[in-house]
């Protein structure tokens, strides 16, 4: 059974793409094992705009030692030791990964200013990344700022990497816009070539006791796949673009309806932090044992075929399914409800 797919330009041998994931590719030495599990392609975890500026932060600190210029400069940036690894760090992560496995290696980078991307995206290239995904994460918190000067933000950056470097450009987006189709066909106009949906928003807590803010991560779940798989099935084949699906993709299932819907590959993490790198195995043999007893000779046949494309309304398919779904009768009602 051929379950490749085609992503970025790159034939990868199946839609099972390694998430950005600090646990699982921080460290080279464990990306083999991926690919003999059956990684198609392998994002590195992102390097992040304020990884860049404390590297930065840190050499004019180093010259101004000794003088009292501008002395509140010197912790505007996060102190270096905040990022455990840097800028410089993360381009040889990249030449080791390339020397280590045959697949793929995808860079990411995460931010949303204008300056710094297109340096490190040539960089990046100059390491040897086959691809690069931009990871447009930011929360927008300045009530001054308007919806349309973020938007026109991000696509400056798209469009700045664009120009400067000739890898395959993904953009990875959070589903916080008001109009996500058209967002999504201004980033294709811009040059981004594949779109990874969606950016999960990781949002913190409160510790009562220390008084301090303090990171809540909770690995995705099955649920998560919903809002993916709906915009996908509603954009495939109206925009120029490839599409990745993130969040919550865990069996063989997940990944064939992703596909069925429009995506070209899928990103694992959660299931890889639960599990390792043999869940990738059970997926992949699952999806050949599915295509035989389907007598699909390749997962490729099935992309886009439960899209909005292949709808006899196409403009009616969203609202068709928002009304199929209150009207199936199959919510899950709490027993405290008498009847329920």
């Amino acid at each position: 059974m051929d379950l490749s797919m085609d992503y970025l330009g790159l034939k990868l041998r199946s839609p099972l793409v390694v998430g950005a994931a600090a646990p699982l590719s921080e460290r080279t030495e464990q990306l083999p094992a991926l690919e003999a599990a059956g990684a198609s392609a392998i994002v590195l975890h992102s390097l992040f705009e304020e990884q860049v500026e404390a590297e930065h932060q840190a050499v004019w600190q180093q010259l101004e030692v000794g003088s009292h210029h501008y002395a509140e400069s010197l912790t505007y940036a996060p102190e270096p030791a905040w990022f455990p690894i840097g800028p410089v760090h993360y381009l040889r992560q990249i030449e080791k990964a390339k020397a280590q496995v045959q697949i793929p290696i995808i860079a990411s980078l995460n931010g949303t200013s204008d300056n710094g991307w297109v340096d490190y995206a040539r960089r990046i290239e100059g390491a040897g990344a086959d691809a690069l995904e931009l990871n447009l994460y930011a929360l927008p918190v300045d009530p001054n700022q308007s919806g349309a000067e973020v938007e026109a933000q991000y696509l400056r950056v798209v469009e700045q990497v664009r120009a400067a470097t000739q890898l395959p450009l993904a953009v990875k987006l959070s589903p916080f816009f008001s109009s996500p189709g058209h967002m999504i066909r201004q980033f294709a106009q811009a040059g981004a070539q594949a779109i990874v949906l969606f950016n999960r928003f990781y949002q913190p807590d409160i510790d009562i006791e220390s008084l301090d803010v303090v990171p809540r991560l909770i690995l995705s779940n099955p649920q998560d796949q919903r809002l993916p798989l709906h915009w996908i099935a509603l954009l495939y084949g109206q925009v120029p673009v490839d599409f990745a699906a993130t969040g919550g993709i865990q069996r063989a299932d997940d990944v064939i309806r992703m596909v069925m819907a429009g995506a070209a590959t899928t990103q694992i993490v959660g299931a890889l932090l639960r599990h390792g790198p043999d869940v990738l195995q059970r997926i992949e043999a699952d999806l050949k044992t599915w295509l035989a007893e389907h007598d699909c000779p390749a997962l490729s046949l099935l992309q886009g075929c439960m899209s909005q494309q292949s709808c006899p309304a196409p403009d009616r398919f969203e609202r068709v399914q928002y009304l199929r779904s209150l009207q199936s009768g199959t919510w899950a009602v709490p027993e405290v409800f008498p009847g329920g």
